[in-house]
């Protein structure tokens, strides 16, 4: 913002940084699950261990979680005024 972004700009721009890092962890988390799913199936009673409404409902909701994770330091920095970031510099 410093160098003349506009507050929703500069959201945009973190937040874009946080999706490509859920994204990137969700699909080697899900990778990763299927892998180990064929290992845990003997203790799982009543559910396949590859359940398709398991492996997307969980994804989504960490998906979730993360992305507003990231979209609140995002609408932090936004609202911080460059002259003081920069003094802290």
């Amino acid at each position: 913002m410093a160098l003349g972004a506009q507050p929703g700009q500069a959201v945009r721009a973190i937040f874009r940084q946080g999706r490509i890092i859920v994204g990137s962890g969700m699909v080697l988390g899900v990778l990763a699950a299927a892998a180990i799913a064929k290992l845990v199936d003997s203790f799982l009673v009543g559910v396949s261990a590859m359940d398709p409404v398991t492996f997307v409902g969980v994804s989504l909701l960490l998906a979730a979680i993360a992305l507003l994770a990231s979209f609140i330091p995002a609408r932090r920095a936004s609202r911080v005024d460059p002259v003081i970031a920069l003094c802290h510099e």
